[in-house]
This record gives C-alpha cells, structure tokens and sequence, in this order.
C-alpha cells in the first residue's frame, strides 16, 4: 500500500469517514471488477462492491496491517460473492438476460469490439460451471495473481484445498472449452458441406 494510502487507512481506522472514502476511490474498480466476474452482472456486481466496502468499514478495527490490505478488502468481496451465488444457485440463470459491460476495450473497432465482448462472454459462461469457491479461487488466481497462501486465508481453506480446487477448475474449464471448439468446428464443417438449395 502507498504511503498516502496508508495515511488513509490509519484515519479511516481512527474514525476520518473522509479517509476511507478515499480508500473506496482507490480500490473501486478492482473490488467491482472482482465482483464482476464472479456474479456476471454489472447491477449485482455494483450492489456487492458497495456491500464490501460497508463490511470492511464495520470491520477496519479487526485489520491486520501485517496482512496486504488489497488482498483483505478483495477477500471481503469475494466472500460476499460467494454467498451471493449460493443463494441463487438454484436460479437458472441465461446468458442473453446477463448485460454486458465493456471493462477493458475502448478501442473503437467493431470487429475487435463483438470478438472481445464474445471472448466475455465465454468466459462468464465457463466460470459460471465452477462452484462459487472454485469461481473465487480462479479468479483470484487468475485475474489478481493472489498467492496460493492468500487465497487460503481469503477463502479460509487450506493451501492443498487451493491447489486441488484450482487444478479441478482449470481441467473442467480446459474440457469445457475444447468441447466447445469441437462442437463449433462441427457446426462449421456441417454448414459448408450442406448441399447449396
């Protein structure tokens, strides 16, 4: 953490509500976009990045500054998530109702803009087959490059549970995908070796 934000923590621990709005400043984007990609909606994603920041401002007195603050506010997030996609388990959920939200690619290419949003879109389809914990771990692996001790002590579990479910997650997603091209390729082939009406 920066010494400025430092400064910040240690006010907003003292009370200044003012700091720790500067905190919510600096870390919005990275806790919304951790939300994002574990709940795939921008409105729910929005309401649990708020959620987080009011967990962690009800708990600034249990901080452990020996830990990563970033690492602690993301576990916060990431909690929350996980509760939030185990209530809605059961819910089916379809891709076409889910918004999309350009987070990274201003670029103004439609080409590029419909292949970025389709690559989102697979991948907000693949994560969904996860559990909530296996969606976290890959997430935090993956997109934040947490440390397999900081996920453990994210998502409380062990450092081998982290390993086990993150090899688990990355096989279920690698044949997942290759399902996927496979049954694509033979949609293509299947249209182009149809008899012209």
């Amino acid at each position: 953490m920066k010494n400025e934000e430092s400064n910040w923590l240690q006010q907003a621990i003292a009370g200044d509500a003012n700091a720790f709005g500067n905190i919510v400043e600096s870390y919005h984007q990275s806790v919304f976009n951790l939300c994002y990609r574990m709940l795939g909606d921008q409105y729910e994603a929005e309401d649990a990045a708020q959620e987080a920041f009011f967990r962690a401002y009800k708990s600034l007195n249990r901080y452990d500054s020996k830990r990563s603050f970033s690492t602690w506010l993301l576990s916060i997030a990431a909690h929350y998530c996980i509760d939030q996609l185990r209530k809605r388990r059961m819910k089916f959920i379809s891709l076409d109702d889910l918004p999309y939200r350009e987070i990274s690619d201003p670029s103004p290419n439609p080409e590029g803009l419909l292949r970025s949003r389709e690559d989102q879109q697979e991948v907000r389809a693949l994560l969904e087959m996860l559990s909530p914990t296996d969606r976290a771990a890959v997430v935090m692996r993956y997109w934040y490059d947490f440390s397999y001790d900081e996920i453990s002590n994210a998502l409380n579990i062990s450092i081998s549970a982290v390993k086990s479910r993150l090899h688990r997650a990355r096989r279920t997603l690698a044949h997942s995908w290759s399902d996927k091209s496979y049954q694509s390729l033979n949609h293509e082939r299947k249209y182009h070796e149809s008899p012209a009406l």
